[in-house]
């Protein structure tokens, strides 16, 4: 929920840092700035700064790509959540299920994997392989948005196409509560060949989720739960050990 007086600035900041993070490819401001809809002499402007702080660095064509600044910070955070540290065995232990095994977080509409395992992959290649996924269409995205405020979600979808939702908001928020009251989410991404997932979170309230995918019959949903509430016991830390 947007606060009383929230400072534009430091929001569009960090707009077109996460949308500099995404980028797949340097991109220039002017580009920047039609895909944000922000004035172009703004997004510069941001540019130049984040640029000077190392969150950005420019390329000889002028163009922008993300900073040493930007992975030092992405180090830092997973060093100092130990999510990352705590989840890797579990996740890996999961990997003999044969399912793709996934741990998630929300970023508003979209999920964003820092691990996403499937089969004939390393451990190591899991890790923060995929970009940013559509929410409605992942069931770790569901399970996440299920414990959003549902003004607030109603929000995120307001005007546009939800996927894999074609009759709208209603649909998702009924799939929603369905989640939150069952403690677990069911995705079908493709029906023919299947391809589906089952997620459940991690925390009270929930910070991320862990999810089974790949051909997940409905048959299969009450023992992937199973498995995956054990592996989210192991990866979730005690408050009390958190402060040891």
């Amino acid at each position: 929920m947007l606060p009383a007086q929230p400072n534009q600035s430091l929001i569009d900041g960090l707009t077109v840092l996460q949308a500099l993070a995404v980028s797949t490819d340097p991109v220039g401001g002017r580009a920047l700035a039609r895909e944000l809809g922000l004035e172009p002499t703004r997004v510069n402007r941001l540019l130049k700064t984040l640029a000077y702080l190392g969150m950005a660095r420019q390329t000889p064509n002028r163009k922008y790509l993300p900073g040493p600044a930007m992975h030092v910070l992405s180090a830092q955070s997973l060093f100092g959540s130990g999510l990352i540290r705590r989840a890797l065995p579990v996740l890996e232990k999961l990997q003999e299920t044969g399912h793709v095994v996934a741990l998630g977080v929300l970023w508003r509409d979209q999920v964003c994997y820092l691990y996403h395992w499937d089969k004939g992959e390393t451990a190591a290649s899991a890790l923060g392989r995929m970009n940013l996924y559509p929410a409605s269409q992942s069931s770790i995205g569901r399970m996440l948005l299920a414990w959003q405020d549902e003004q607030h979600v109603r929000h995120l979808y307001s005007d546009r196409e939800i996927p894999l939702y074609p009759n709208g908001i209603e649909g998702l928020l009924k799939d929603l509560q369905v989640a939150r009251k069952q403690g677990h989410a069911y995705a079908v991404q493709r029906p023919h060949p299947l391809n589906a997932s089952v997620a459940v979170p991690l925390g009270t309230p929930p910070y991320a989720a862990i999810a089974l995918g790949g051909a997940v019959e409905a048959g299969e949903i009450e023992e992937a739960v199973e498995m995956l509430k054990s592996a989210a016991g192991q990866i979730e830390m005690p408050v009390e050990q958190s402060k040891k």
